[in-house]
Formats: structure tokens, sequence, C-alpha cells
């Protein structure tokens, strides 16, 4: 099994999850499309696959694609298939059943594939992961696809009265000649300082801003800007020529992420992948490879300039024992063990208030290049002004092995830029594995804000940190040995030579969800 993801879906009161999906093993090959419901997008129910290889046009594999809820309630999912020759072909199927309320079965009619690699600059074998429907200014839906167009990347526009016959726009939503193919496109509508979603099938009201993200560099970044509806294109706020400094959904392990709007919250949601980074034999072993991250609302900041996401709020459900602790003090080398808790599988908050902000050191600029180098060299044991300071998780009782997630404050001109780091470098004693030292700046308003707040949830290899209310986000995978030996230990500490305070920090043990329970 290896689930990456196609395509995510609110439909009559439940979340249905589809993921590429292996049915005959752990590794890559023989991809079908997986299917799991819920009603809390926590515990899930496993079904037979959605959609299988069984026509031309996908007998090669079915790939990423996306669900839309049609006009009159009827959904229906596009996705790439791999044809007979081996191209990317788009292919639809609709459920066979709209009075079955898990939408068990889906049907292919017989004009598949809708849409093929055919035109001047395209590339057959780069032309896949169709996005979710929209409706465009003309009425007519719209889809995009991702592509390699002439030798550089973009979004393919098409358009359609019915979502059957599709008709390609004369421009791109957009393209880009930074890089050279964008896998698992997303497309979606956005109202700056607003935490409720926007249906793109629906009315987008004034002010609302787009995003466009992409799949590249195995991460996932994106844009912000405006659908201009007379040009019928994406424009960029800000366009920048090295895609090292494009905005990243997550600068961790997490890739191919998809969004859908949630009727029944109002929100937008997105999900993401994190792979395996151990080996091809453990993946066999343990008989699966790769998990869904935590689903995550998303919304942007109210300067329009950046997306913030956090875990949705049914995760919270799952917490049973809490600890609570106030008004700390950590002193530099200070380590405060955060116990009483199931520390394998946790979700932690805490705040932290500076008490020195003006020994900030200076930001430069060159550092947003290669910031997991940087995480590298000012990891969580090297003394700074203002930090390093954050979390041990995931720790042996010797700290041979531990992860940490931390920050580290600077100042540039006037702003202070927080490096938020989570470093595996020390997090197994297996040397076979591949473990970075992850990392991300943000920009955050030390005078207004006073504390930078952490949330990190744990369970077992995962660990997912969500720094500065949401600002910034790494999703990573650990293996250490001592989970196999059984507990492990989890503190605050605080290695700068400023003293950080904590006003509040909380940690629950987390139950454990029902994950793919297996019906007929």
């Amino acid at each position: 099994m290896l689930p990456s993801f196609p395509g995510p879906m609110y439909y009559n009161g439940i979340y249905h999850q589809f993921y590429q999906y292996n049915p005959n093993g752990s590794l890559w090959g023989n991809i079908v499309w997986g299917h799991s419901v819920s009603t809390d997008l926590i515990n899930w129910i496993r079904f037979e696959p959605a959609i299988e290889r069984t026509t031309p046009s996908d007998i090669n594999g079915c790939w990423t694609g996306s669900a839309t809820i049609l006009k009159g309630g009827r959904p229906a999912i596009i996705y790439t298939g791999a044809d007979t020759e081996k191209r990317q072909v788009q292919n639809i199927v609709f459920p066979k059943n709209l009075s079955d309320p898990y939408l068990r079965e889906w049907i292919k009619p017989d004009n598949n594939p809708l849409i093929q690699p055919v035109g001047q600059g395209l590339n057959s074998d780069q032309f896949r992961d169709p996005t979710t429907g929209w409706i465009g200014p003309d009425g007519l839906w719209r889809i995009a696809v991702g592509a390699e167009l002439n030798g550089y990347s973009a979004a393919l526009l098409y358009k359609s009265e019915d979502f059957v016959n599709w008709t390609r726009v004369d421009h791109p939503l957009y393209s880009s000649n930074a890089s050279t193919m964008w896998e698992c496109p997303d497309f979606f509508a956005v109202l700056p300082g607003k935490n409720s979603g926007l249906d793109l099938s629906a009315a987008i009201p004034n002010g609302a801003k787009h995003v466009l993200k992409m799949s590249l560099d195995n991460c996932d970044k994106y844009m912000v800007g405006v659908y201009d509806l007379k040009s019928d294109a994406f424009v960029p706020d800000t366009v920048l020529d090295d895609r090292r400094l494009w905005s990243r959904i997550d600068y961790g392990n997490y890739y191919a992420s998809k969004s859908f709007f949630d009727s029944k919250r109002g929100r937008r949601i997105i999900w993401g992948w994190t792979n395996e980074t151990d080996s091809s034999s453990d993946d066999v072993a343990k008989g699966w490879a790769g998990i869904h991250a935590i689903p995550r609302t998303i919304w942007l900041d109210s300067n329009s300039k950046q997306l913030l996401q956090w875990p949705v709020e049914e995760i919270e459900s799952l917490r049973r024992e809490e600890v609570g602790h106030q008004s700390l003090e950590l002193n530099q080398g200070d380590l405060f063990e955060i116990k009483g808790i199931d520390t394998l599988q946790a979700d932690v908050e805490i705040y932290f208030e500076l008490t020195s902000i003006d020994r900030a050191g200076p930001f430069d600029p060159s550092w947003l290049l290669d910031i997991e180098k940087h995480c590298r060299e000012a990891g969580a044991s090297v003394h700074g002004d203002v930090g390093p300071f954050g979390l041990v998780v995931l720790a042996s009782d010797n700290m041979e092995e531990h992860t940490s997630v931390h920050f580290r404050v600077y100042k540039s001109q006037e702003k202070y830029m927080i490096l938020m780091c989570s470093d595996l470098r020390k997090s197994s004693l297996r040397p076979e594995l591949y473990t970075p030292a992850y990392g991300g700046f943000f920009e955050f308003d030390l005078e207004k804000e006073k504390t930078i707040s952490l949330r990190t949830l744990i369970d077992r290899s995962a660990v997912e940190s969500f720094g500065g209310g949401g600002r910034l986000c790494i999703m990573a995978r650990v293996y250490p040995v001592t989970l196999i030996n059984g507990g492990t230990r989890m503190y605050a500490f605080n290695n700068g030579t400023s003293t950080v305070k904590v006003p509040q920090l909380k940690a629950w043990s987390m139950r454990r969800a029902q994950v793919n329970v297996k019906i007929g």
C-alpha cells in the first residue's frame, strides 16, 4: 500500500478519502484508488477500491485526480489513467448508486478518456493530476491539469458545459519557467483573515484571493494571487524567479496535498501524504508504506501573504489524560520534563514568552536559499542569543535518541524572523535512515503578539508540528530504537542565553483512532 492523495470529498454527511493504493503489497505498482469513509475525519472505514485498472485508458495505473460536486449534487471524479501506450490521459467516473450513503461503487462511461495529451508542446508522460472543478466567468466548468508545456511547468486550463466534453483553453491557468513539471496542482479561493472556507462552485465574494498550489522538489509550494476573470488566468501577487524562495505548505515530509471544501462546517481542509524514510525492506516487513498527515483547516492570513494551517478540531476528541503547567521559566541549558502522559501518542501545546527580544541576532536573507543547512548549523545544542528553545520529543533515557522541534529569533530591519526547525539527526541510532534537519522561517510581530506558540502531535513515527499559530508546519517521520524498547521522554528546553518564560504548557495522551476498519 502506498497512500498518496487523489481526492478527499464531503458528501451527504460522509467524508470520503480516495487514495493511491497498491492492493498487492507495500511497494509502488498496480495503483488503484483506495476508498475509506468517515463521519468525523478521525475514525475511518475501508471499502473495496473505488477505481480499478479495467479499461484501456487506465490499464497501467489509476493515478491522482479530484472529486467535484456537480450542479444538482451529483459527485464526479476526474482522474489520470496510464493507457495502453502508457500515455497520461484524464478519465471520469460517477457513483453507481446515489442512494448508497457510502458511494461504494463507481462506474466508468464509455467515452473515456475525456482529455488526451494532444496539442503543441505537450509531453504525454507529464500530463496528470486534474484539479477539482470550478465555475468560470462564463458559467462554464473549469479544471486545471498539471503538465510540462514546451519544457516548462504549467497548470493547463480546460472548460466544459457538462463536465464531460472538455476543450483546452488557448492559455494555461498559470505557467512558470522556473521548473519543468507541476504535480498535484490545487486551485482554491480564500478570504483574507477569515478561517472559513469558500466553495469554488459557488459565487466567490469580493475581496477573495486565490491560491495555486503545486507539488515539486519533493514538497508542496504555493502562490497567492487573484483569479483574473477577464483573462481567465491566475495572476500571482508576487513572482519569484528562484523557486527555492516560493512559500511552502509544509517544510518537512509532506507531499501531494489536496484541499476540499467542507460544507458541513464551512471550512477548507487540506490533507497531505508523508512517506516512509526507513527502507523498502522495512516497508515489506510491516506490510504498508506511507501515511496521511492529520487533516488541517487552511485559511489566509489577514495580510494576504501567508496560508495558516491548524489540525482539525475533531482531533481533540482523541485527547485523554491532561497535564498542565503555568509560569515556567527556562534559563540557558534548562530541560523541563513533561510527565504524566503517554509520550508516544501525545498532543502538546506550549507558549514561549521572550524576555529580551532586543538581543535577537541579525537575520541573513541568504539563509532562505537553504534553510535545512542553517538548521544543521544552528541546531538545538548550539547556543544563540534568543533561542534555540522548544520541545524535545521521543527521547531515550540517556538522550542518545531524541527529536527536537525548536525556534530561534532573528531581527530583520523592521520585523522579526522566526526560524523553526525539526531536527531528526539524533532521532534514531539506526544508521540507514534519512534524518534531515527540516526548517523554515516565518515573519512575526513579537512586539504585538508577545508569545510564540508551538503545537506538536506525536504518533509514534509521526511528529507533526505547527509554529506561530499555524504560520509554519513541519511533518517528520522518525524511527527511534526506543519505540521498540518501550517508553520515551519529553522535555521543554532553552539553550539560548536569554531567559524564556512559558506562561502555559498543556499536554495530552492521545487515544488510537480506528483507521481503515475493514467492512465488506
